[in-house]
């Protein structure tokens, strides 16, 4: 048992590495999520919070394989130019401003729901952007539809985001169940994303026709697409057959390592070692929470507001990531779930909602943050204000519906 100072000290470090994690930085010093986590994670071992074997045993190995399987694969999805020829023929199709906001809206969507929303955001913006400004279009209500609608559609499936990834290896929800009970908020919620931006720029939007095929020839990789198509497909296979989540990803990526044209190297350096890092240090930071007892004082807490259902469980969760961030939310609520005399209700709830949360503001999530850097080295400002427009009524109008819709079905 810890002693008050330790305590003391222990319960500080947690909450200013989280307020570090939130905000992304700590001023003066060059330390970003991933050392601000692993910093945290070192230092309570060192006051003795937990030892270095609880440390270690922290660590969710399901989730970091997982996560390291979905980046190999789509590692070779974008060496191959899949993304670019997507969003190529996506865009080929629009004939208006309306129908390339719905364009953006489903593509970036469906894509995020298998092959994580980060990556989807971080290949679609510069892409979107060539797009828009050759079609002589305000291009701040495009970036929006791509930022928040690549949030709601990666709250459909298990592989969609991190924080789904984790909880689909804690909950052992199979990949189907999960898929069946979470693509209807996604759906809905595009629809919800094209009608209020519509409506908070249809000024902008009104239907005329424009050209918007993109200004470049879109290369690929035909030997490496062709292969990385087909083992993205055996894992969906996979996934629909009811293997384990982790192992059917290692499964794909490893079929993927085996080449004669690709260099290993060219792969890993696609890798986001950064955020495999940032995993692991917030393992062992939400276990220090529990190790030093403070779980106990949120316990009566988070039982009242589970006690109002879905509703309770959605309103903490929301909160919470944008006070933390989606993650590291999902963390902390994590014991509380799986202690739920029946957690499957909790553990979608939770998918939902701390998804859907980080469309609120330009903070609120790492894609939203991707799209704006991304649109400002080409030059344009999606600013924090700006986004709060349509941010505010999609996140509001999205949660009500994936709570009407979860409380209807479970």
């Amino acid at each position: 048992m810890l002693n008050s100072l330790t305590f003391g000290v222990s319960l500080l470090v947690i909450v200013l590495t989280l307020a570090g994690v939130a905000i992304g930085r700590y001023p003066g010093v060059r330390m970003d999520r991933a050392t601000i986590a692993v910093v945290g994670a070192t230092v309570l071992v060192a006051l003795g919070a937990l030892s270095l074997e609880q440390a270690y045993r922290a660590i969710d190995l399901n989730t970091i394989v997982l996560l390291f399987a979905m980046m190999v694969i789509n590692a070779n999805l974008r060496i191959a130019g899949f993304f670019e020829l997507v969003a190529a023929r996506m865009a080929g199709a629009a004939l208006s401003p309306r129908q390339l906001l719905g364009v953006t809206v489903v593509a970036s969507g469906v894509l995020s729901a298998f092959f994580l929303n980060d990556t989807i955001v971080l290949v679609f913006t510069p892409l979107l952007l060539q797009v828009v400004v050759a079609a002589k279009l305000n291009p701040i209500p495009y970036l929006i539809a791509l930022a928040t609608a690549a949030n709601v559609g990666s709250c459909a499936t298990i592989i969609g985001n991190p924080q789904n990834m984790l909880i689909g290896v804690s909950s052992g929800i199979p990949f189907t169940r999960f898929l069946a009970y979470l693509s209807p908020v996604a759906l809905g919620g595009f629809v919800v994303i094209w009608v209020v931006i519509v409506l908070v720029y249809g000024a902008g939007l009104r239907p005329r026709e424009v050209s918007v095929r993109l200004p470049q020839r879109i290369r690929t990789f035909k030997p490496l697409l062709i292969k990385s198509s087909v083992a993205s497909v055996l894992l969906l296979v996979a996934l629909l057959a009811g293997v384990a989540v982790p192992l059917a990803a290692l499964c794909a990526a490893s079929v993927l390592l085996i080449t004669r044209r690709l260099k290993p190297e060219r792969v890993f350096r696609e890798i986001d070692w950064s955020l495999l890092v940032f995993f692991a240090g917030l393992f062992v930071v939400t276990a220090a929470v529990e190790s030093i007892g403070f779980m106990d004082h949120l316990v009566p807490f988070m039982q009242t507001w589970a006690g109002q259902g879905v509703v309770g469980l959605t309103a903490v969760s929301a909160v919470l990531s944008n006070l933390v961030s989606n993650v590291p939310a999902v963390m902390l609520l994590r014991p509380f779930v799986s202690s739920l005399a029946d957690p499957e209700w909790g553990w979608l709830t939770l998918a939902m909602s701390s998804t859907l949360a980080g469309n609120l503001t330009l903070l609120g999530s790492i894609a939203n943050l991707i799209v704006a850097e991304s649109a400002r080295r080409e030059h344009v400002t999606l600013s924090f204000w700006e986004y709060l427009k349509a941010g505010i009524p999609i996140t509001l109008m999205t949660l009500l519906w994936g709570v009407l819709w979860l409380r209807a079905v479970l």
